[in-house]
């Protein structure tokens, strides 16, 4: 599955992985020592996250089931907690860095 920006077209992440039941998104990221450009991990539902046990810096975009974007996280540290995000459904996670203001609130991804 790849996510793209609806806005401009852009390939989010040409690889994402699903974190779909309670143990996957549990684990989540922890433990991997990083994470490769171009890949994400969708978690499913989601309307919080955390960064413990991570190695590194993450990029996060909160979106609903429309594919309308809630909010975005950047660069969100090792040992960390996320805010709730309301009506969120899904949550992508990136390489930190990788997203540089480039998705705002109001955007919208597509999932394919």
């Amino acid at each position: 599955m790849k996510c793209t920006l609806k806005r401009t077209g852009e390939i989010l992440a040409q690889e994402v992985e699903v974190a779909d039941t309670y143990f996957t998104r549990l684990k989540g990221l922890m433990f991997r020592r990083t994470m490769k450009k171009g890949t994400g991990l969708l978690l499913d539902p989601c309307p919080q996250i955390h960064t413990c046990f991570m190695r590194f810096k993450i990029d996060a975009i909160f979106f609903d089931k429309n594919g309308l974007v809630l909010y975005v996280a950047e660069e969100m540290k090792p040992w960390r907690f996320g805010r709730f995000v309301r009506g969120s459904r899904y949550t992508l996670e990136l390489p930190g860095g990788f997203l540089a203001g480039r998705v705002r609130p109001g955007d919208e991804v597509i999932l394919s």
